[in-house]
C-alpha cells in the first residue's frame, strides 16, 4: 500500500550559500502492507522523523519515490483523506483557541464537503477513543496529556484514512498512560482495518504494537525484522537497542 523506493534526503549545511550538504537518509526502501503496523525505530538523529515527513508528503526526497497505492504522496489529492498523522507534541497539535469539537470538526467537514451537522459523528469518535461527549466543549488546556492525545487520535481517524503515521506519539506521556494509548491504538487498528506507521525510539513500545520493525542508524537501514523474531536479530546495533530497553 505505502511503498518507499531508494529514498535519499540531504540538507544544506553551514548557511544559505554553502554548497556543503549533510546526508540524512540513504537508500531507504520498504513497504507497509494494507492493515499492517510497521515500526520505524531509531535513536535521536537517526533520520526517522525526516523519513516521517517524506511519508506524509510534507517534504520531497532528493532521490527515490514514496508511493501510496502506486501514486506519489507529494500530490495532495493522493494523501488527503487517505493518510493522517499523530505527532509527539499534542500541546501544539490542537489550536489552543479551538474546543475539542472544533478540532475534530475541521477535518470532518473537509471529508463531508462542508456539511455542518457532524455533532453525532464527533460524539461517536470521542467514544471510540474512550472520551465522554462532554469533552466536546473543553479546550486543550483543560485536558491531560493522555486526553489531548486521544483527541488527536480521534481527529486522525475522523477522515477514515487508510494509513495513520504516529511520530513519537506516546513518548511525552507517562508510562501507564502510554500503555492505555497503545492498547487503544491496537483496538482501533482492528476495528477500522487501518495501516500504521509507528515511528519511535522505544523498541519495547514498537514490539508491543507492530508486526514488523525497521531499525535505522545514521540514515540507513540496519535491519527489517518481524517482531516475533526480534530476539534473533543479527545486527549488533539492534541488539544494543534491545539491551538498553531491557536495562
Amino acid at each position: 500500500m505505502l511503498s518507499v523506493e531508494c529514498v535519499e534526503k540531504s540538507y544544506r549545511k553551514g548557511g544559505l550559500f554553502s554548497r556543503e550538504r549533510e546526508q540524512v537518509l540513504s537508500n531507504i526502501s520498504f513497504e507497509c502492507k494494507s492493515g499492517e503496523c510497521f515500526g520505524i525505530i531509531g535513536e535521536s538523529g537517526s533520520g526517522k522523523s525526516t523519513l516521517g515527513r517524506l511519508l506524509l508528503g510534507i517534504e520531497k526526497p532528493d532521490r527515490g519515490t514514496v508511493l501510496f497505492e502506486g501514486k506519489k504522496v507529494e500530490d495532495r489529492k493522493v494523501r488527503t483523506g487517505n493518510i493522517s498523522a499523530v505527532f509527539q507534541d499534542y500541546t501544539s497539535s490542537i489550536n489552543p483557541l479551538y474546543t475539542v469539537e472544533d478540532a475534530i470538526r475541521e477535518p470532518l467537514q473537509i471529508k463531508r464537503r462542508g456539511r455542518k451537522d457532524v455533532r453525532s459523528e464527533i460524539d461517536h469518535l470521542l467514544s471510540q477513543v474512550g472520551l465522554d461527549p462532554s469533552y466536546r466543549k473543553k479546550y486543550p488546556h483543560e485536558l491531560s496529556g493522555g486526553e489531548a492525545q486521544r483527541v488527536c487520535i480521534a481527529r486522525a481517524i475522523s477522515t477514515e484514512p487508510r494509513c495513520i503515521l504516529f511520530d513519537e506519539a506516546i513518548s511525552s506521556l507517562d508510562g501507564s498512560v502510554q500503555m492505555q494509548v497503545l492498547d487503544l491504538l491496537k483496538d482501533l487498528r482492528k476495528r477500522y482495518k487501518i495501516s500504521y506507521i509507528f515511528i519511535t525510539h522505544d523498541i519495547q513500545a514498537a514490539a508491543y504494537i507492530c508486526d514488523r520493525v525497521m531499525v535505522i542508524r545514521n540514515g540507513e537501514i540496519e535491519e527489517i525484522v518481524r517482531v516475533e523474531e526480534l530476539k534473533d536479530v543479527q545486527s549488533a546495533y539492534t541488539k544494543k537497542l534491545l539491551q538498553m530497553t531491557i536495562a
